[in-house]
């Protein structure tokens, strides 16, 4: 284990243990992004604040594992078996974890924004405090599963196994199951892509003078994100992605249309008064 702390350790160092048995293995803090790790094996391997940027985990075998703060954005696990994992604190932004085992895991304070969670087992886990945003939540849970403090957009549906069998619940009905539990929880609705709008806020700018706006709008199931910029159009952002990454720390809120309207209104004017 030392020997492999010390590889991942050299600069631009790529992981390629795909299949290998890592069980038990402390790799804490270590910077693997990118890496190769399908089929592997990392059985109650302690992984706090490990860096999975990118990895492609499929199928690997994470049950028990501590992965308390790790990085698992854009991570690819599907298939991958979670069980009894600990991803408390961890940042799973724009992972897939399609056909994902995670049954008994914890996923305490979890980002999960623009994850994609399809087939995915969540019987007996704990999301309290988890966010979501645009997520696909096509999952698996019981009763047991805890959403206490879950927060943002979903697309359904969603599973619910119980005692008298599994029933399946989308819209109202996904929202009523989750917020009655504790959640705070919208569902997106599928027909009617949304467009959402953003006001960039923080010391000085308030919500209703932001520095900026920006929108998310849904095509053909593909998010497309825009800011109205200084050429008075809407144009192309990273802005959104990078925030859901943890790399920009600029605060922003969601808004209304009308609250959006005004301020492209406000700006439009404000620039057509320059000479």
């Amino acid at each position: 284990m030392a020997a492999l702390r010390e590889w991942v350790g050299q600069p631009d160092s790529l992981l390629e243990v795909a299949g290998l048995d890592l069980t038990a293995a402390d790799l804490s803090g270590a910077d693997v992004g990118g890496g190769m790790l399908t089929g592997t094996t990392l059985r109650d391997a302690v992984l706090v604040g490990t860096d999975f940027y990118r990895c492609h985990m499929e199928g690997a075998v994470l049950d028990g594992a501590d992965l308390t703060g790790a990085w698992l954005a854009k991570a690819v696990l599907d298939d991958a078996s979670l069980r009894g994992a600990k991803l408390d604190g961890a940042n799973l932004g724009s992972a897939e974890l399609s056909e994902a085992d995670a049954r008994g895991a914890s996923l305490r304070g979890a980002r999960l924004d623009c994850a994609t969670l399809l087939g995915t087992l969540l019987q007996g886990a704990d999301l309290s405090g988890a966010s979501l945003r645009e997520t696909s939540f096509t999952v698996v849970v019981d009763e047991h599963t805890v959403v206490q403090e879950l927060s943002g957009t979903v697309f359904g549906p969603m599973v619910v196994e119980g005692a008298g069998g599994r029933g399946e619940l989308d819209g109202r009905a996904l929202e009523l199951w989750l917020n009655g539990r504790g959640a705070d929880v919208r569902v997106i609705d599928p027909a009617a892509p949304p467009v959402t709008y953003y006001a960039k806020t923080g010391d000085g700018y308030p919500r209703s003078g932001p520095r900026g706006i920006v929108r998310r709008r849904f095509l053909g199931g593909v998010a497309y994100d825009e800011a109205f910029t200084r050429n008075v159009r809407w144009e192309p952002t990273e802005y959104l992605r990078l925030h859901e990454l943890g790399h920009n720390e600029i605060d922003h809120v969601e808004i209304t249309e009308a609250e959006a309207d005004a301020f492209v209104a406000a700006v439009t004017a404000k620039l057509r008064e320059r000479p």
